[in-house]
Formats: C-alpha cells, sequence, structure tokens
C-alpha cells in the first residue's frame, strides 16, 4: 500500500489535500500547515480534521464554556472536574461517582438502533477510563409530533438500541426523559448518561507519563464502520441526504463491552494501569493525542500494529475509524505480562502498539515509514477558538409579547375535568411505559427508584464485592424544557437545572453536582449562538447560586434540517446524595389518610406551558420565572423532612402544574386524594407551572414537625387535603375522576401509536 510518509510531504509543498471534503476551512488548514511547518500528510490532515472538529473541539463554544469554571461554586465534593472524560464527586463513607452525559443525535437519526446503542456504549465507556463500575445509565430522547412518519421510522429503533445495549451490559436504565415537539422532526436528540461508582482513592486519568511505558490499545478490533462517525455527523448541518452517511454510523458490540467492563475492573484492581483513555469520537487520533499531550508530551506508535478487522484499511482510515469497544492504556513495561493475561483471561485482545517518550512528539510510522511527526497539544488542545458573532433573533420580541394570558382559558368544573384529562393523555405528559418497560430497570439490584419516578436512586453498599458496606445512596434525574429556552434560552437554562435540582430534592437527596447536554443549532447562525451563549450564562449563574458546580458535558451543534434549527434545548443531569438510603422519599402517594401538601408559591404563569401547548398548540410569552432561593430552601426542607422521616410520599410539580402532579400521584400505587384548591383561580391552581412546588404527604403524627421545619425554612406549606381509600381523584369542585379512569387516559397515547 502506498502511503503519504512525511518526507514526500516536506518534498510535495504543492499538493492539494482534501481538507475540504473533511469538514477543515481553508484557514483551519493553513494554520496547520504553520504549525507544521509544510503540508500535513494524510494521516496528519485525518487527524487534525477530527480533532478540531466542532464535536470533539469545542471550538465554537470554548468561549462560552469557560464560564463554568469561573463562576464556578466552591465545592468540597468535587474531586475531578471539567477537562477529563466525566467528572467525580465524593459522595461520603470513602466511595465517589462518576458521572456524565453526551449526545448521539445525528448517527441516531441516520440509523436509529446503532446510533442510540452506541451512545450507550460509549458514555460507559468514558465512565470505564475514570476507574470507576459503571452501574446505571439513563437517556434523554426528543422526537418530533408523536405520529409523524419520521417519528414512527426513528423511536422505536433508538429505543430498541438503548435497550438491547444497557440490557446486554446489565446496568439498570433509572431514568430520563421522552418529549415530542415538531421542531425535532428530521433531527431527534438522543442523550444518553452513565454514572459509576469507586472508591475515592482509585481514580484513573487519562495521561501518558514516564518514557519507556508501553502504549496498549486493547478491546476489539478495528474495522471500517463508524470512520469519522460521530466528529463529523456532529459537526456539519445536517441534511435529508444524510442518510448517505449510514457507513459513517459506529456499529456497537454489547457483549464484548461487557467483557471490556469487568476486564478494565481487574486491570485496576491489579494496578497495572497507569493512564487510560476510552476511544470514542474520533478513535485513535483521540487517544494518541489527547494522552500524549496530558502526559510526558510525546509518543511513538505503530500504526500497522493496529489489530484489525478488515486488512484493506488505510493509515487514514485506522485513524478515523470510531468502531467501538475499544481502550488505550499506558502501563509499565515490568507490568505488561500481567496486563496482557488479565486480557486473555476475559478474551480481550489486546496489543502493544507503541511507546511513551519525552520528545514532545507523536510519531506514528507505518511498515517503518514516518506518517506522522506532530506535536500533540497543537491538535488535542490548542484548535482553533471562534467568538462566533450572535444577536437576539428577529422575531424574539414577538415571541415573548404573544401572551398565553389572551388565550381562552377552561371555565366550570366540567371544562376543568376535560382539560385535566387532555393534559393529562397528551404525548409529552403521557406514561412514557411503552418507552421505559423496554427496559431492564432493576438488574443488578440495587435501584431504589426508577422510572416513573422523579428521579433514579441507587443503593452504594453492593456495587462493588467486597468493598465496605454503606448504607449511602445516589440519586439522578435529567431534565430539559426546548419550549422554555425557545421563550428565553438564559432562563429556560435555568429552569432545566431548577428541575433536574429539584426532581433529585424529591427523593430527600442533597444535590451535589451537574453535568449539561447543550443541545442547538448551526452556531454559524448568530440567532442561534445567541440562545447558546444565553443557556450557557443562565446556567453558569444558577449553577454558582445553588452551590452545584457543573462537571463536565457535551455540546451538540448542528441540529437543524436544512436551515430550521430545533428549539435550543440545554439537558441538565444533576447528582445528589442520601446519607442513608433507607430514608428516601417514595414517589406518589403511599397510603390512606396522609395529608397532601403542596410546598411552594403558585403565580399565573403559563408562557411555554404544558395546557398552552396542548389546548392551543400555542408557543409563546415568557416562561415561569425562575426562583433559586426558593428551589434551594424547598430541597433544604425535603433533605431534612427525609432524614428525620417526616415524608410517606413526595412528587415534583413541573409540567402541567399541580393537576398532573396530583393525578400521577394517585397513579403510583392507585390511592385516592381528596383535596381543595387553595387560590382564587381553580384553573390557575390546576395548570400553572410556577417553580420551586413539591406536592407531598405526611401522616398525622409528623405533621406538626414538618409544618414547623418549613415554617423555619421559610418554604410556603398549604395543606389541599388526605389520601383516600377510594381510589378517586376528588378535587373540590369537580366531578371526582376515578383512578382508574387517570390512567386509561395516561397509558394509552404511546401504544395507540406504535403497538
Amino acid at each position: 500500500m502506498n502511503v503519504d510518509t512525511v518526507a514526500r510531504a516536506a518534498q510535495t509543498p504543492d499538493e492539494p489535500m482534501p481538507h475540504v471534503e473533511l469538514g477543515m476551512k481553508d484557514d483551519e488548514y493553513q494554520r496547520v500547515k504553520e504549525i507544521l511547518g509544510r503540508r500535513p500528510t494524510s494521516s496528519e490532515l485525518a487527524i487534525y480534521s477530527v480533532m478540531w472538529s466542532e464535536h470533539c473541539s469545542y471550538k465554537s463554544s470554548k468561549v462560552h464554556l469557560r464560564q463554568f469554571g469561573t463562576k464556578a461554586p466552591k465545592s468540597d465534593a468535587l474531586l475531578v472536574g471539567m477537562g477529563e472524560n466525566a467528572g467525580v464527586v465524593d459522595i461520603g463513607d470513602g466511595w465517589a461517582a462518576t458521572f456524565k452525559i453526551e449526545s448521539h443525535n445525528h448517527p441516531s437519526y441516520v440509523e436509529p438502533h446503532q446510533g442510540a446503542a452506541t451512545g450507550v456504549g460509549g458514555i460507559v465507556r468514558d465512565i470505564m477510563s475514570m476507574g470507576a463500575r459503571p452501574v446505571a445509565v439513563m437517556d434523554s430522547l426528543r422526537f418530533g409530533a408523536i405520529d409523524a412518519p419520521d417519528t414512527r421510522r426513528v423511536l422505536p429503533g433508538v429505543v430498541e438500541g438503548i435497550s438491547s445495549y444497557g440490557n446486554c451490559l446489565g446496568l439498570p436504565n433509572i431514568g430520563g426523559e421522552v418529549a415530542f415537539d415538531d421542531c425535532y422532526i428530521g433531527n431527534p436528540l438522543v442523550n444518553a448518561l452513565c454514572v459509576g461508582l469507586l472508591r475515592k482513592d482509585q481514580i484513573k486519568l487519562a495521561t501518558a507519563p514516564g518514557p519507556g511505558n508501553k502504549v496498549v490499545l486493547f478491546g476489539a478490533l478495528t474495522g471500517p464502520d463508524g470512520i469519522g462517525g460521530a466528529s463529523v455527523l456532529a459537526s456539519a448541518t445536517f441534511e435529508e441526504e444524510s442518510h448517505a452517511k449510514r457507513p459513517s454510523v459506529q456499529v456497537g458490540d454489547p457483549f464484548m463491552e461487557k467483557l471490556l467492563i469487568e476486564c478494565c475492573l481487574e486491570l485496576f484492581a491489579a494496578d497495572v494501569v497507569v493512564g487510560i483513555q476510552d476511544l470514542g469520537a474520533a478513535g485513535v487520533s483521540c487517544a494518541t493525542t489527547e494522552l500524549a499531550a496530558k502526559g510526558t508530551g510525546g509518543m511513538d506508535v505503530r500504526l500497522d500494529l493496529v489489530p484489525l478487522r478488515d486488512p484493506t484499511l488505510r493509515p487514514e482510515e485506522i485513524l478515523m475509524s470510531e468502531s467501538q469497544e475499544r481502550m488505550m492504556a499506558v502501563v509499565t513495561p515490568e507490568d505488561i505480562p500481567a496486563f496482557m493475561a488479565i486480557c486473555e483471561k476475559w478474551d480481550i485482545p489486546a496489543t502493544v502498539i507503541g511507546e511513551v517518550t519525552d520528545t514532545g512528539r507523536l510519531v506514528m510510522t507505518w511498515h517503518g515509514e514516518t506518517i506522522v511527526d506532530i506535536p500533540p497539544g497543537t491538535a488535542a488542545d490548542e484548535g482553533p477558538v471562534y467568538e462566533r458573532p450572535y444577536h437576539e433573533p428577529a422575531g424574539q420580541a414577538a415571541l415573548n409579547s404573544d401572551d398565553p394570558a389572551a388565550l381562552d382559558r377552561p371555565s366550570g368544573p366540567e371544562e376543568l375535568r376535560a382539560t385535566l384529562l387532555k393534559v393529562l393523555g397528551s404525548p409529552n405528559i403521557a406514561s412514557k411505559e411503552w418507552v421505559t418497560g423496554q427496559y431492564d430497570r432493576y438488574v443488578r439490584g440495587n435501584t431504589v427508584l426508577a422510572q416513573p419516578a422523579d428521579a433514579g436512586v441507587l443503593r452504594v453498599g453492593e456495587a462493588m464485592p467486597g468493598a465496605t458496606e454503606t448504607n449511602r445512596g445516589i440519586a439522578l434525574a435529567t431534565d430539559g424544557n426546548g419550549r422554555y429556552a425557545r421563550l428565553d434560552p438564559y432562563a429556560g437554562a435555568q429552569l432545566a437545572l431548577s428541575e433536574s435540582y429539584r426532581n433529585v430534592a424529591v427523593t430527600g437527596a442533597r444535590p451535589l453536582a451537574v453535568t449539561n447536554c447543550l443541545n442547538f443549532g448551526s452556531p454559524e447562525d448568530p440567532e442561534v449562538m445567541w440562545q447558546f451563549a444565553e443557556a450557557v450564562r443562565g446556567l453558569a449563574d444558577a449553577c454558582k447560586a445553588l452551590g452545584v458546580p457543573v462537571t463536565g458535558g457535551n455540546v451538540s451543534f448542528y441540529n437543524q434540517t436544512g436551515t430550521v434549527a430545533i428549539n435550543p434545548t440545554p439537558v441538565v443531569g444533576v447528582l445528589g446524595v442520601l446519607d442513608d438510603v433507607r430514608r428516601r422519599v417514595p414517589s406518589g402517594f403511599t397510603g390512606e389518610g396522609h395529608r397532601v401538601i403542596l410546598l411552594g408559591e403558585t403565580a399565573d404563569e403559563f408562557g411555554g406551558s404544558a395546557w398552552a401547548q396542548v389546548a392551543h398548540g400555542h408557543l409563546g410569552g415568557l416562561p415561569p420565572q425562575v426562583r433559586l432561593d426558593a428551589e434551594r430552601a424547598l430541597a433544604g426542607v425535603l433533605a431534612e423532612a427525609s432524614a428525620r422521616g417526616l415524608l410517606t410520599g413526595s412528587h415534583d410539580v413541573s409540567d402541567g402544574g399541580l393537576a398532573v402532579a396530583l393525578a400521577e400521584a394517585c397513579l403510583a400505587r392507585g390511592v385516592g386524594c381528596a383535596v381543595t384548591l387553595p387560590g382564587e383561580d381553580p384553573f390557575v391552581d390546576m395548570f400553572s407551572e410556577s417553580t420551586a412546588r413539591a406536592l407531598v404527604t405526611v401522616s398525622a403524627e409528623t405533621y406538626d414537625a414538618f409544618a414547623a421545619l418549613c415554617a423555619t425554612s421559610e418554604v410556603a406549606c398549604t395543606t389541599l387535603g388526605t389520601t383516600t381509600g377510594d381510589a378517586m381523584l376528588t378535587i373540590d369542585g369537580l366531578a371526582p375522576i376515578p383512578v382508574e379512569e387517570l390512567r386509561e387516559t395516561y397509558e394509552a397515547t404511546l401504544p395507540a401509536i406504535f403497538g
């Protein structure tokens, strides 16, 4: 095979290179030539093109993302922050949790099953590379209108891909979201989260220190699937002809990944790994440049030693391949025999392909010929940084002035009752059991709460065989509302954080840290860039106010079909800790005779609301007011009440308002309630989406102590009524609704479309 060597590149400076075809701008290509002092070889061009892609380099978002660092609140719990494969937080008793969320949007549109499956596989490997055992996954999904042909094609494949990969790995899927909106037709969002557990003194990092240490590639063989996959698909405007990019979608093998997990854990336990990196987007290009850049600065690699599934692959293709289930480790020479023996035990192919150096150069050879000779940091850390122009969208003021207060509102008991059922059965509110029922929520036996609870909760105590037992638990939630963010991206990002923070809090957990997946249209569109800049600013400000640092995440740009961008959709994941998981608060109503209490205050707020969308197809006005101080006070009450055993049940109040919260609380266990609305306007009481509110139940014996706690914390506490044994939702002034009727309405929507 004829290859483009460094010597040949120096002798042919004017030979044209396909940089444009690889997504590289002319000025970026010129900068590469300046760095190298010559034209790049085809292999070097492959490295720079994928490493400088939007997906890998964050070149349009870096200038804004820095706020997550400059505004970061002080956190004693934060052990590893942004810049590594995943963040790590101290959860007590010597334990740490690592978690992260990432997107696999465009691959999931092109090939739904494999795109979603490999999204799960990729985020799991990020968690593995921190030295942790992955213990659970979550997913945040958005599709076009529920009855659109595109949705009927994409959604079943995405759900099947998530289910098959996660179930085969033996990881419970404990939560997430499924939402529908016309703006996602042709561009679904598939955001996958994974959480892992490890001892706090066993964290691994992506670094290659120590000249003479060996570089080992282990896991699946490298093939042609996914060449330029995530880095290419996620770094360009998405058109209908993207179906032609089907070969760019990675193909996953969850059984190999399961072996890889167990192999890595044994390698970590044997202490034979100096540094480790997963191979995700940009494959070998990313792993080698990032490890070398964070180590002693250099690495020599024999690319012809990479084990191939297809022997016809050229060096450039090997470098760009995103074949799944692969890892790269740095190992001392004396530990190589033990490392290889463990890999052989788990039937994991492993090959020494290089060596760490202190030359400051990443040098790769192909059958003795040098084909790459670059400073690794220039590819990994010194890509282009753009300060994209941005301005408020032309129609933003008109959108915000279109106040939903002008819409016709239901009046009278019959209309209110009918509206409740209509909202409850709408696609974004209705049961997602058709989706979540395909996931194993309880495998491994440590799941305490899972869908449809507000947050997933896991028991830590039995996560690692042989580890000291603990009663600690962790809670996780993801949330986002593109409608809110379209109305006000600054507030919309804060509202996403508020809801996720609140969902963790209603379990009794103390929110600790944040990960995020920021889904937007093209950064080259100044209106989209304004939405992004405002969302990042809003999220950074809110994290500071709530005292929860951002530990890492993902930016997904170019989420648009042609010139039509999706609604700005920042998805925020929050992780919290329970000192004693046995004290977690169950979701919904748990028995009769309990006092039903609304925490927080309700205002007339319907911008971006479920009611406005369902009843009128309306999007306009302003989203609900952000109340960060109230959210923090509410979370404090819920955590203290949980620790003291004062609560018998809880549910957050968000989409669809109090009416939906009451209905879902009844549906949790078939327990009814009889309540009186507290305000003067039943419609506002039932459907407003005011923030910093939760629905809780307490026993008669604990009511006084709980009311006193709320008073001390200055959290409004309004008793609405009691739970009942008649399996009826009874709101004073409305005809009672049998829980069975609620269930029929709630559970019929998705099966009616998807079978």
